[in-house]
C-alpha cells in the first residue's frame, strides 16, 4: 500500500518543454493547472498524503517528478536523468525526497550513468527497466547495485519504440499488468496477466495503481471499461495538457 506522493506544480514555462509531438500545440498553462488540480485531488481520494512542490520555472518539464527520483520501500534513489535540459532537476528533489527517507536511505546515479524514473517498473521487490535513449546501462548497473543492498533486484528490458518503458506498461499489482505497443509480443512479461492496449489508445498504457485504485486519463473508454471489468475502482483524469509534452499520470508523481 501506498502512503505518500510527492508531486511539483507545472511552470509558466512548460510551454518550451520537450515534445515528441507538436502537432498536438503548446500547453495552456492556465488549463493545466486545473488538470494538476484534479489530480491531485485524485491522489488523496486512493489514500495518500501529497506534497505539493512549488513550480521550477527554469525547468519547463519539471512537474514530471517521476524521472528524477525512484522511491522504493527500502530506499529512495536519485536518477540522472539523460535529458540534458531536464538532468539539473535532480537536484531540487533531494530535499523533498529526504523529508521521508533521510540521508541514509537515500543513493545517487553518477555519470556516465543515466537513469530516467519513467523507464523504471516496480513489482514488487523486483524492477524492470528500459534501455532507452534517456536510460543508459551504466545507469541500470548502478540502480542494480544500490537495490541489491537492500535484497532487491532489477533487470534490463530492451526498447526500440517508446520514450520510457512506462510509456507503454502499467502494472496494476496482482500480477496484472497494461500492456502496449512493441511490449504486447514481448516474452519479458509473458508471465502476466495482460490487458492489451489497442494503437488507437496507445496513451492510456500509461495509468497508475494506488491503494486497489486505478487512476486512468480522461478519452480512452476501452482501456478504462478493460480496468473496469478487472473488478478496480477506476478515478479519470484529463491529462491532455500533459500530453502535449509526452507526459502522462504516472509521470507526475512520486508513489511510495
Amino acid at each position: 500500500m501506498f502512503k505518500h506522493t510527492i508531486v511539483r506544480r507545472p511552470a509558466k514555462s512548460m510551454t518550451e518543454g520537450i515534445t515528441s509531438a507538436p502537432e498536438l500545440g503548446k500547453p495552456d498553462h492556465a488549463n493545466a493547472l486545473k488538470q494538476h488540480d484534479a489530480y491531485i485531488e485524485a491522489l488523496k481520494a486512493c489514500g495518500v498524503d501529497v506534497l505539493v512542490l512549488e513550480a521550477l520555472e527554469d525547468f519547463p518539464d519539471s512537474c514530471f517528478v517521476e524521472d528524477v527520483a525512484v522511491c522504493t520501500r527500502a530506499c529512495a534513489i536519485i536518477t540522472n536523468p539523460g535529458a540534458a535540459s531536464r538532468n539539473k532537476e535532480k537536484d531540487y528533489i533531494v530535499d523533498g525526497v529526504k523529508r521521508f527517507y533521510g540521508e541514509e536511505k537515500m543513493a545517487y546515479i553518477q555519470a556516465p550513468g543515466t537513469l530516467d524514473g519513467g523507464d523504471v517498473m516496480m513489482v514488487g521487490d523486483h524492477f524492470y527497466v528500459g534501455l532507452s535513449e534517456r536510460t543508459n546501462q551504466e545507469g541500470i548497473d548502478q540502480f542494480t547495485a544500490e537495490l541489491a543492498k537492500h535484497g532487491m533486484t532489477c533487470e534490463a528490458v530492451e526498447m526500440k519504440e517508446m520514450l520510457h518503458l512506462k510509456t507503454g506498461l502499467a502494472y496494476l499489482e496482482n500480477n496484472n499488468l497494461i500492456v502496449g505497443g512493441e511490449f504486447i509480443t514481448s516474452p519479458v512479461f509473458e508471465k502476466f496477466n495482460r490487458l492489451e492496449v489497442s494503437d488507437d489508445e496507445a496513451y492510456s498504457c500509461n495509468c497508475i495503481w494506488i491503494n486497489d485504485n486505478v487512476i486512468v486519463p480522461a478519452g480512452y473508454p476501452k482501456t478504462q471499461a478493460k480496468v473496469e471489468a478487472m473488478g478496480y475502482n477506476v478515478i479519470v483524469v484529463d491529462t491532455s495538457e500533459f500530453r502535449k509534452l509526452d507526459g502522462g499520470l504516472s509521470c507526475l508523481s512520486l508513489r511510495f
